[in-house]
């Protein structure tokens, strides 16, 4: 497998994604055999009127960080589609810091599946979930 590392998944956050999932800030933080952990950093252009971390930010944060943790595993950035995204908000998420974990149940030749988890920094309690389905659109 080749090496790929936090630089590379830095490089591919910048280089794969729209502008605006760009400007989140996402960090890779490490990966292993089953997945990757991620910071999204504070970021006040992603609270809403409410005074919490709106759920699109979230959702796109999922999405992304998932797309990075499957390049991790498969060596490589690999195009791919996403075909399924469920989100569960079980908690406001105050402005500052989230830590993200994602999971990657099955990556197959054509399909992969993820679960992502997302909690403020250093809190016990998850505060957002997500299921992912995403096909790939190369071999």
């Amino acid at each position: 497998m080749t090496e790929f590392g936090l630089k590379q998944a830095e490089e591919t956050i910048a280089r794969v994604f729209a502008p605006w999932i760009v400007d989140m800030g996402l960090k890779p933080v490490g990966f292993d055999a089953a997945g990757g952990d991620f910071l999204l950093p504070e970021n006040r252009a992603l609270v809403h009127v409410g005074g919490v971390i709106c759920g699109q930010a979230t959702a796109a944060a999922a999405d992304t960080c998932s797309v990075v943790a499957l390049a991790a595993l498969n060596g490589r950035f690999r195009v791919c589609t996403t075909v399924d995204l469920t989100t569960h908000f079980l908690r406001p998420l105050k402005p500052g810091d989230v830590d993200i974990r994602v999971e990657v149940l099955s990556n197959g030749k054509r399909m992969a599946y993820t679960r992502v988890e997302m909690r403020a920094k250093g809190a016990k309690k998850v505060a957002v979930t997500a299921t992912s389905a995403f096909a790939y659109l190369e071999e």
